[in-house]
């Protein structure tokens, strides 16, 4: 049986991965996610899924990468994970009573053939009016800290978002149905 090998250190699409039921290994691709202000989204992340898959492919024989990227975009304005606490308080001020996207990137390449397929899925994302108050403690509790976008749909951050427009598993960091319907094509299959 052929590996599965996923190409980044995120806790949330290694949970993505296990509840489908995939034995895969990991092996994050330590890729810079920088994010361009200038690039259109899709492609940014889509960019940024195939270098990380391109840095782990040559690290293994006979596997099935898998590399992806997520971030969030608000009136044109690329958002990526808060360096800080107050960055975070400013990102959800911004994102407070307003709709944003969510864009997440993968790639799934064959080591064996070297077949690489890259796409991009978008999920739109309706936050609530949020209080200082709430935005504060939301921020104390620390979620947002690591999160593109400053908050986490799956944990605490479900408080905040009224509803979603798209793939709920996009916003949490990897987009499984249209994941599942390109591991197809690469002879992997859920079920």
């Amino acid at each position: 049986m052929r590996a599965i090998v996923l190409a980044s250190a995120s806790p949330r699409r290694k949970q993505l991965l296990e509840q489908l039921g995939l034995k895969f290994i990991v092996d994050p691709s330590e890729c810079s996610e920088e994010l361009s202000a200038d690039s259109e989204p899709h492609s940014l992340a889509r960019a940024i899924s195939l270098e990380k898959a391109k840095r782990v492919v040559s690290r293994h024989n006979d596997a099935v990468v898998i590399a992806a990227d997520t971030f969030g975009v608000f009136e044109g304005h690329i958002i990526g994970k808060p360096r800080n606490a107050a960055e975070a308080r400013d990102i959800l001020t911004a994102l407070s009573g307003h709709c944003h996207s969510v864009v997440t990137g993968f790639s799934v390449a064959d080591t064996r053939t070297g077949r690489i397929t890259t796409s991009s899925v978008e999920t739109r994302v309706f936050m609530k009016c949020l209080t200082p108050v709430e935005i504060d403690a939301y921020v104390k509790s620390g979620e947002p800290l690591d999160k593109a976008g400053a908050y986490a749909i799956q944990g605490l951050g479900a408080a905040i978002v009224e509803r979603i427009e798209g793939d709920f598993f996009n916003v949490v960091g990897l987009p499984l149905f249209a994941l599942c319907r390109i591991l197809e094509e690469f002879d992997i299959k859920i079920f």
